[in-house]
């Protein structure tokens, strides 16, 4: 076995890693195996960096032959005893199980119980077409970021280089098993920016204004639409657009813009408790039995959930739940929700920080 040290002078994380953990107790992970069970494939290679003297760090562990997986193992659990938080990039489906499973293995008590985490991958696939990505691969976030790296292999391809590397070991082989997993590490630490689109896309926002518009459609139609300009804590790494169901996210840098069809048209508001209600078909409105009880009874019923309502023609914003109220329906069977845009609602900014957290919720269950 021998270790690796290696400064990242110059790197400065693009995402301010205080937000997660101290810089000095977090630890990003990431280890190489010549397979996916424990059981049956090896544990050559764990890499680490760390934060010490205001400058990061590269630490890697290298099993020179299959008997060296317990060295490795024991130096790394009894170096990561100092950090409390680990990084890593789906470690929580393989590295980590891997490596405790190799400790039972080995008969070794480590754990990591008292270590808190960040599983990158966990935290960004809930928004993989939010962000257009074709999956959640490490690389792929990578090259949507636009880090580029040294490594030209892919672990799967690693598997035979360390292989042969025990069997005859090379310069060649050597350096390339190693860069692989320096390049996953700083490709892990480079990436940390893509959680910038976790924050804007799981956290509250904030409408810092409020705009109706107007527009003509390629036929010559008007139209009118809300625009909500959203204030962002950290510039998007990327510009980043997304539409679903007529409404349109599109931001870049510290702008972001989320656009929303207004209705124009006559809607109806539905009164729960219809017993109270009688129903004027030549009206085609309910009104309260204290005051349509003058109305002759011919032209009036017993109002029924699905007549007792009123109508009234707006301007109007759609929702997918019951978020603003009063609730207004173009029917009673109707699944489409929407809310009068009014001149007293156009002032209220946190009622538009609310509802522009519900259309995002929305775009990123649509797909």
């Amino acid at each position: 076995m021998f270790t690796v040290h290696e400064s990242l002078e110059h790197f400065h994380p693009d995402y301010p890693i205080e937000k997660l953990a101290p810089p000095e107790n977090i630890l990003f992970l990431d280890i190489e195996t010549t397979g996916f069970t424990a059981r049956s494939s090896y544990l050559y290679l764990i890499g680490c960096a760390y934060y010490k003297e205001n400058s990061w760090h590269i630490i890697q562990w290298f099993a020179e032959d299959y008997t060296q997986e317990y060295d490795i193992l024991v130096a790394f659990f009894e170096f990561a005893k100092d950090y409390h938080f680990l990084i890593h990039f789906n470690g929580n489906n393989f590295d980590l199980p891997f490596l405790l499973q190799k400790c039972t293995q080995y008969h070794l008590s480590y754990d990591f119980s008292d270590k808190d985490g960040l599983d990158i991958y966990r935290r960004i696939s809930p928004y993989k077409y939010f962000l257009k990505l074709n999956n959640c691969k490490q690389k792929t976030i990578e090259q949507f970021l636009g880090i580029r790296r040294e490594d030209v292999f892919s672990g799967g391809e690693l598997i035979g280089i360390y292989h042969d590397f025990v069997k005859e070991p090379t310069e060649f082989s050597q350096k390339a098993l190693l860069l692989h997993n320096a390049d996953d590490i700083q490709g892990m630490m480079r990436s940390l920016s893509i959680l910038t689109y976790h924050d804007l896309l799981s956290h509250p926002v904030k409408a810092k204004k409020v705009q109706a518009n107007s527009y003509l459609d390629l036929s010559g139609k008007k139209h009118r639409e809300l625009l909500i300009s959203l204030a962002l804590e950290q510039p998007l790494p990327r510009p980043v657009s997304y539409s679903a169901n007529n409404c349109y996210f599109k931001g870049e840098d510290l702008n972001a813009t989320i656009r929303v069809p207004v209705i124009q048209e006559e809607m109806k508001y539905f009164y729960s408790n219809y017993k109270d209600y009688y129903y004027l078909p030549d009206e085609d409105v309910a009104l309260h039995k204290s005051v349509a009880a003058f109305v002759d009874r011919e032209h009036r019923t017993q109002a029924t959930a699905a007549t007792c309502y009123t109508r009234k023609y707006s301007e109007y914003l759609p929702q997918w739940d019951a978020l603003i109220t009063p609730l207004f329906l173009r029917d009673y069977h109707s699944k489409e929700y929407f809310f009068e845009l009014t001149d007293e609602l156009k002032k209220d900014r946190d009622a538009f920080s609310r509802y522009a957290r519900h259309l995002l919720d929305m775009m990123i269950a649509t797909y």
